[in-house]
């Protein structure tokens, strides 16, 4: 670089270097930071890892700006003399005059050469007046709150707050309990009147039915005339409720939060893949809450994903594997009993006569071994059972299966449910005489009957559950959960996520990899060695391209894109819209 080109560089001003970039600079508490044009003063303040507290604001919602708990003070440089320049300090930048109001911190955006400040006797004294206020009716019922742990009210008053009251008079009593909706209810007393559940109704879940009654401290939340908060998406209120003022009826004093062990995991009731975390403690789900991650749910989850989990706990759970005898009577035997009847099992039989029957709820490690099952028998039938609804255009894919995807890659098929009729017809006409099904009820949702499955000379059946194919079948596995195992699936969009383990499978129940690990080496003639789940990763990405140079644990929290599938997430492209709109931030 030239001499001249060095002197031009060193004159730039700061403001110059940083709107190059697109960029402004931001003074926050003495410190000075670049920030992307139009960034909210809270996300500022968010990205150096200082706290604002907040009540109405969230990234994935507009800013009403209503409850003035992010009053910060800003200052801006002086308007210089006509003729005059700037004064500027030594690094290039111009002072800044102070403005003696505070402002809200949610709703306005920086600017070049802001200044920002979250501390001091202004923001201090005017955060103690908004924290008073807002206690002035609120119950004392901290003890019995279900928020407790988790609330934000109880956080910011200790950090934030008084440290007495000089409110006297008798507390505004508003409704308690009240069961606004099949899933969820409202402690109106408790509510501080952030709108959060509201403008979530209205922008996110696009069932407008909540809304305010009433004025001042009278004012109430309410349901429109004639309906109830029924949406799929209701839940989603009581996660983003700052206060015990909506919480769930699936878990409300249940469980203390603080008791609880946090897994992270993602969900399995369709091709979304919403991640998740599933709060356990001991060996038993509490609840189910989403999990951020912008590339595949957002913040949200369906009410329908995340309360089906209870059928984990079910009295039907298999505990330990089971063999009938002549007499139609089921017996339990040991795991190696139970493998080595299987590899007995299938040798009388040729492979055109066998057929394997897996699951889209199956990981892909699961997968994988399942088609090494079948090249190991040779190329016997293999298929998955189809699963399919309505699609409800925010987060619910049509595909109920939540590793589709995955099954198209790792078996090689544009259709991996392609052979199920050509199965059902074989067992019908006496083609196929052996069937090894795994993970799915074979008589509820695949369409085979009892009397299908009687045709068949040997059945081995593996599920969590006891179910009717399971009565059809001669040998009987008991598998794991999906909060019970580890593995991955890939979604619809083509990106590979991790399952984790929040649980330990009851009785003698055995995760599946584990399962078809041992059968396959049980039949097979060149054992191979696969004492745990990362084994068979390394197999698989060493088999199929997608995963090549992966490992499971170096699947992030959020997941890796592996392959482009143009599969788009409804509710993610609404939210991407309203951001490139400048509605929300997030």
């Amino acid at each position: 670089m030239s001499d001249t080109t060095t002197a031009t560089a060193e004159k730039k001003l700061p403001k110059d270097l940083a709107a190059e970039k697109g960029m402004v600079n931001v003074q926050i508490d003495g410190v000075w930071h670049q920030f992307p044009r139009g960034t909210r003063m809270i996300e500022a303040c968010r990205a150096v890892q200082v706290e604002v507290p907040h009540y109405c604001y969230h990234p994935k919602l507009s800013a009403p700006g209503n409850c003035r708990m992010c009053l910060v003070q800003m200052g801006m440089p002086p308007r210089p003399a006509p003729g005059q320049e700037p004064a500027r300090d030594e690094n290039g930048y111009e002072n800044i005059g102070w403005m003696p109001r505070p402002v809200i911190a949610c709703a306005n955006t920086v600017s070049e050469n802001m200044g920002i400040r979250t501390k001091g006797e202004l923001v201090e004294k005017c955060r103690e007046g908004v924290m008073e206020f807002l206690l002035i009716n609120h119950p004392l019922d901290c003890p019995i709150c279900d928020q407790a742990g988790e609330c934000r009210l109880q956080e910011f008053s200790v950090g934030f707050g008084r440290g007495s009251s000089r409110f006297v008079d008798l507390k505004v009593k508003k409704p308690k309990n009240v069961d606004i909706g099949p899933r969820i209810r409202l402690d109106d007393e408790r509510c501080i009147m952030c709108s959060r559940c509201i403008r979530f109704m209205d922008e996110v879940a696009g069932d407008p039915v909540l809304g305010f009654t009433q004025r001042g401290t009278h004012t109430t939340l309410t349901l429109h005339p004639g309906r109830l908060l029924d949406s799929n998406y209701s839940l989603n209120t009581a996660d983003i409720c700052p206060v015990g003022a909506l919480t769930s009826n699936d878990f409300r004093f249940q469980m203390r939060v603080w008791f609880l062990k946090e897994t992270k995991s993602i969900d399995v009731n369709c091709g979304t893949g919403t991640n998740i975390t599933i709060w356990t403690r001991g060996n038993k789900i509490h609840r189910i809450t989403p999990r951020q991650n912008d590339e595949v749910n957002s913040c949200w989850m369906p009410d329908s994903h995340r309360l089906n989990f209870h059928y984990v706990d079910s009295d039907a759970r298999l505990t330990e594997p089971l063999q009938r005898d002549a007499a139609g009577q089921y017996h339990p035997i040991s795991w190696s009993q139970a493998i080595g009847s299987i590899a007995e099992g299938l040798k009388y039989f040729s492979a055109s006569q066998v057929a394997i029957i897996g699951s889209g709820r199956m990981t892909n490690e699961e997968l994988f071994l399942t088609k090494q099952l079948a090249d190991q028998l040779g190329d016997t039938w293999l298929s998955i059972v189809p699963r399919t609804g309505e699609a409800d255009h925010l987060l619910i894919a049509a595909d109920r299966n939540p590793n589709t995807t995955g099954a198209q890659l790792i078996w090689q098929s544009a259709d991996p449910a392609g052979s199920l009729n050509a199965i059902r017809d074989g067992i019908r006409n006496g083609n196929i005489k052996a069937l090894i099904s795994l993970g799915e009820d074979l008589i509820t949702d695949a369409g085979f009957t009892a009397e299908d499955l009687a045709k068949l000379d040997f059945h081995a059946h593996s599920h969590i559950l006891a179910n009717p194919t399971a009565n059809a079948a001669a040998i009987v596995l008991p598998g794991a959960a999906f909060a019970e195992k580890r593995g991955s699936m890939v979604n619809l969009s083509g990106r590979l996520q991790r399952l984790n383990a929040a649980c330990i499978a009851p009785g003698q129940a055995h995760d599946d990899w584990e399962i078809l690990r041992d059968l396959l080496n049980a039949i097979s003639r060149d054992p191979q060695q696969m004492p745990n789940i990362e084994n068979v990763f390394k197999k698989l990405s060493e088999s199929v391209s997608e995963f090549e140079n992966l490992t499971l644990s170096r699947i992030t929290d959020q997941g890796v894109l592996i392959t482009e599938t143009n599969h788009k997430i409804p509710l993610l492209e609404n939210e991407r819209a309203r951001k490139a709109a400048g509605i929300i931030n997030g």
